[in-house]
């Protein structure tokens, strides 16, 4: 097992902004709505203008299901809020979005990363699929079970304002904010400061979240125009 794949509670790049970025964005905490519009300047604002911001809006998953083969998602080009707009107005109609790549973001993965493990020889238990806090277990299980985590937090909910994490993925070592707000809910998958003028952020959100973030975006983003 592989420790270094993924680790939450790290100091990312709001750190450097914010004594206690944990706290920052808390109800009962000074200044949170200027918090709020710096981290999405930083993280959001700054990436839309030179063209590396992917909208990820995940879907499936209901009535408190988690079946990794049952998540889905459509990734939208994200260069402006119409184009946000437009994105969510696809989940408003009549007829939203099959969820026809579904088992796409977790599933297949691990599909692939099981089957790795068990070439080289590695015992796993019947059912690992299905019992997330297992995955650790094998390679890309740590990486796998961080994403899990993320995932069902923004569709059900978590108590904690914002949390940050650190992730190898296939696009690279990603720090992952996410914000669970009365605004709203969503996380922010972000290249390290290094990286920050080349390698693509992406923002994710469930779909249930659309018209709050459009409000919050519609607040925010506006003041980094200039």
């Amino acid at each position: 097992m592989n420790q270094t794949e993924a680790k939450e509670h790290v100091q990312g790049r709001l750190h450097a902004l914010f004594a206690d970025p944990y706290r920052a964005f808390d109800n009962d905490t000074s200044e949170r709505e200027l918090h709020i519009k710096v981290a999405l300047y930083v993280l959001l604002a700054r990436p839309i203008a030179r063209g590396l911001i992917t909208l990820r809006i995940v879907h499936g998953w209901e009535n408190g299901n988690d079946d990794p083969a049952a998540l889905a998602h459509i990734d939208y080009p994200l260069a402006s809020l119409d184009e946000f707009r437009a994105a969510a107005s696809g989940f408003k109609g009549a007829r939203p979005p099959a969820p026809s790549n579904a088992g796409a973001l977790l599933a297949e993965p691990l599909a692939d990363a099981l089957s790795h493990a068990r070439e080289q020889g590695l015992t796993l238990e019947p059912g690992i699929e299905r019992a997330p806090a297992r995955w650790p277990a094998f390679e890309g299980g740590l990486t796998l079970y961080t994403q899990f985590k993320m995932y069902h937090r923004l569709v059900y909910g978590e108590d904690d304002s914002y949390r940050c994490s650190l992730c190898q993925t296939a696009q690279g070592t990603l720090e992952i904010h996410e914000f669970h707000l009365e605004e709203g809910e969503f996380a922010l998958l972000a290249p390290q400061k290094s990286e920050a003028y080349s390698a693509k952020t992406l923002l994710i959100l469930h779909e249930s979240q659309l018209d709050q973030i459009e409000r919050l975006f519609e607040q925010c983003l506006p003041l980094a125009d200039d």
